[in-house]
């Protein structure tokens, strides 16, 4: 009898998404195929797949230990996320060559299913970093009598999703600054600069509004300028590590003395980065905007504001909101609000006619929900809310109710 040959022994994932992608998160189910293509027949003991995932991190330090001593201290920790296996062919038992309990694989290719589920705990974001990594893979195992087992690996990736659309990551980021240089016995005026973005949430692609006022009083040529960092630490026997990289930066106009510079929403893009890793316990990523002014011979003067780099992107009904501080001037510095609020759009603007009136005719698939509740919300579904008014209609009621208020109240 002559022995076939493994031609090919691959795995291969059935992505969830239209790009062909393996991309996953925490609970979803990691599905896919052994593929093994042979020449002849091949006589197999089992067949096996082991997940894993797992953040790692490593690095190494020079210590010094006395006189002409020296060693490397070595850093090291790992945290596990997935550890799945499943027998796909065969048994347990691989110590043994026994010609019993074979399976033959005829010639050609063969395709062979699995599926695990992630934990429905929150899983670390992929990730290469330079003293650290997250990673996901499924290996399968071809074990064989008389020979060597064929292993293969394919990573995957995983996702925990951000989502942007949170009052904390929807709030303005905002902060001011000033210096005083000095030279000898001289002082010059100072540089003050204040900066704001209307978000501390983005995903990768979108632009960074930045809106700042850079003042030059001094007697030196400034320049302003904007950057994102994206920090990495890394966390391993009590000790930290911390790598920081720049991801994208801007320059603005030079400054002479006495000039002011402002900048009205200047636009700096995200490039492709990853998403934060903030619930890991040994890898850390988080993002920085710095908005700085480079002063030649001197330290610059510079303002951090947070970032999270999220995967979820704002919805569009966040628009709205978020750009009305691209609207407004500098005066957000005082914390002050507008004299007179703005007026909502109007009932026409988001309801059309024809929306209104397709809504008074209840569809026949709908019949078997009769009653008054789905009346109720029927009736009222496209209803124009009662009309915008800055001035109060009831001004007498109003006081007569602060009023009653005041005589309640147990300090007075």
């Amino acid at each position: 009898m002559v022995l076939g040959k493994v031609k090919s022994f691959t795995v291969s994932y059935d992505c969830l998404n239209d790009s062909n992608v393996p991309v996953f998160s925490s609970g979803d189910c990691v599905s896919g195929r052994v593929v093994i293509e042979v020449t002849g027949e091949i006589r197999v003991k089992s067949l096996k797949i082991h997940a894993k995932g797992f953040a790692k991190v490593r690095w190494t330090e020079s210590r010094n230990a006395g006189s002409n001593t020296a060693y490397t201290q070595n850093y090291t920790e790992e945290v596990e996320y997935l550890n799945h296996k499943d027998i796909l062919i065969g048994h347990e038992r691989d110590d043994d060559n026994s010609e019993e309990g074979l399976t033959t694989i005829h010639s050609g290719r063969h395709e062979y299913a699995f599926s695990l589920e992630l934990p429905q705990t929150p899983l670390a974001t992929s990730f290469e970093g330079k003293h650290g990594s997250v990673r996901y893979w499924v290996k399968a195992e071809l074990h064989r009598p008389w020979l060597l087992p064929m292993k293969t690996k394919k990573e995957f990736t995983v996702f925990e999703h951000i989502d942007i659309n949170t009052p904390l990551l929807l709030s303005p980021q905002a902060g001011t600054k000033d210096k005083t240089l000095c030279c000898w016995f001289c002082t010059s005026g100072p540089i003050s600069l204040s900066a704001k973005i209307e978000r501390k949430g983005y995903t990768p692609g979108e632009s960074i509004q930045i809106f700042a006022e850079i003042e030059n009083c001094s007697s030196r040529m400034v320049v302003p300028k904007a950057a994102i960092y994206q920090t990495q630490t890394f966390y391993a026997k009590g000790k930290m590590k911390e790598v920081k990289q720049l991801v994208a930066n801007l320059r603005g106009e030079s400054l002479s003395s006495g000039k002011t510079e402002t900048w009205s929403g200047k636009m700096l893009k995200i490039p492709p980065v990853s998403p934060s890793i903030l619930d890991c316990s040994i890898i850390r990523v988080e993002y920085s905007l710095m908005v700085y002014v480079d002063i030649p011979g001197a330290i610059n003067l510079s303002l951090n504001l947070p970032l999270v780099i999220g995967t979820i992107p704002l919805h569009p009904f966040g628009s709205r909101t978020s750009s009305v501080s691209s609207q407004c001037s500098m005066s957000w510095l005082g914390m002050g609000l507008p004299e007179r609020p703005e007026a909502p759009p109007s009932y026409a603007e988001i309801v059309t006619e024809e929306q209104r009136q397709s809504s008074l005719d209840v569809p026949a698939a709908r019949e078997e929900l009769d009653g008054p509740l789905f009346a109720y919300i029927h009736e009222f579904r496209f209803q124009p809310p009662p009309l915008y008014s800055e001035i109060d209609p009831n001004p007498h009621h109003a006081s007569r109710t602060e009023e009653r208020r005041l005589d309640a109240c147990p300090s007075r």
